[in-house]
């Protein structure tokens, strides 16, 4: 028989910050309780089975009004693959002008994510 486990979670979803319990027999989801919506639901599900963040960091910039330029992924990512992207971003060199936007890495490690500019460099 499968270990049972419990997780606790707020939910980050919306201002409501409910506290939901996710129960786990092996990789299967037993119950979840405790949100008051089905994206609270959703989001707890994904927290316990495969986590994901937006990655923030800087890279260089050659010949820019600053040595370097915040970036971030334009959307969510694995947790587990962070060290591998952060590891990517620190060899990374791009030429001003940077933009807003401005794409610096197109599908980050085939996660269908981007690394792309937050200001101007």
């Amino acid at each position: 028989m499968s270990e049972t486990k419990k997780f606790k979670l707020t939910c980050i979803i919306c201002p409501l910050g409910c506290t939901i319990e996710v129960v786990m027999e092996g990789d299967k989801i037993i119950s979840v309780t405790g949100c008051t919506c089905p994206r609270g639901e959703e989001y707890a599900v994904q927290e316990v089975t495969e986590p994901k963040r937006v990655v923030m960091s800087v890279v260089k910039v050659k010949g820019g009004m600053f040595p370097t330029v915040s970036v971030k992924t334009d959307k969510p990512v694995p947790k587990k693959l962070i060290p591998e992207i952060m590891k990517k971003l620190v060899d990374v060199e791009v030429e001003a002008p940077v933009h807003v936007g401005q794409v610096i890495i197109e599908n980050i490690l085939n996660t269908g994510a981007n690394i792309v500019a937050t200001r101007p460099a």
